[in-house]
């Protein structure tokens, strides 16, 4: 297994969760699942064994050893000290020095904006989201705004297109009106709530079309969703950078308005003339 990062041909380097996203294309399923699990427990990750994270994972020693050296790494203890390392030199989140990363930072986005918005699963949930008979778009915390931002470019293309949770409101109740021939997009980016699993399960079991929207810490709950859109995270920077996510639900509508065709555009002018008559838009402005 090779340890060069994919974007720039060069030994991994740099903080574990970008020497993850960097080579999480080459992964095995096998892999991938133990990423995940590493992913999932960034926080507490050194406070493990290898083999209780072997367990977690649901995979072998063998396939978790193998991981760490995909990732650069000889073994489980020298991953225990590259965290000791990151948290006695910045802590969390990881603030990175000067401008020298600005570079990095913006090639690390062009490739993860470019794996975003060509994902193969794109073409199958537009088509499943445009021929639903309601779409509820679901998302907490930091991925709520990602759920918002869809639901309003959504809004445009077609009708009965639902937010959740808002405020006050209890998520079973929602999805309680879900069924056969609707769409339940839920964006799960990591550090989920807890409940996220049985939400999904929620969804998938009133017979709508579960279409999952997520970073590769999801890979666990992607065989629930009808569809999975995987769409990286990882920054160079110390937060995570959801340019991805946002271009990628702007590529998901904008496929959905193309395939309603001209009902869609016509709805699309239609609010324009809204807005105009209530004043809620400037005018004279692009």
């Amino acid at each position: 297994m090779s340890t060069l990062d994919d974007l720039t041909g060069e030994p991994l380097t740099g903080p574990i969760d970008h020497r993850i996203q960097a080579c999480l294309p080459r992964l095995s399923p096998q892999e991938r699942r133990a990423a995940s699990t590493l992913l999932t427990h960034l926080d507490d990750l050194a406070t493990y064994r290898a083999a209780e994270l072997a367990d977690l994972a649901g995979v072998s020693k063998a396939t978790m050893s193998r991981l760490f050296r995909s990732l650069g790494f000889t073994d489980f203890d020298e991953v225990r000290e590259h965290l000791r390392g990151l948290r006695a030199s910045a802590g969390e989140p990881r603030r990175s020095e000067g401008s020298a990363d600005l570079g990095a930072h913006l090639e690390r986005e062009a490739e993860a904006l470019r794996r975003a918005v060509e994902s193969p699963a794109l073409p199958e949930a537009a088509r499943l989201v445009a021929a639903a008979r309601r779409v509820m778009v679901v998302g907490w915390r930091n991925s709520h705004p990602v759920a918002l931002h869809l639901r309003q470019q959504l809004a445009h293309a077609r009708g009965d297109v639902r937010l959740a949770p808002l405020p006050g409101q209890v998520l079973g109740e929602e999805l309680a009106d879900l069924g056969p021939g609707d769409v339940l997009v839920l964006v799960g980016f990591r550090r989920r709530p807890a409940a996220f699993a049985s939400v999904l399960r929620e969804g998938a079991a009133t017979g709508a079309d579960v279409v999952l929207v997520a970073d590769p810490s999801a890979v666990d709950h992607a065989a629930v969703a009808r569809v999975w859109l995987e769409c990286p995270l990882s920054s160079v920077l110390a937060f995570d950078s959801y340019a991805p996510a946002m271009s990628m639900v702007s590529v998901l509508a904008d496929a959905v308005l193309t395939l309603l065709g001209p009902d869609a555009q016509e709805r699309v002018t239609s609010i324009s003339h809204t807005y105009d008559r209530l004043g809620e838009t400037e005018q004279g402005t692009l």
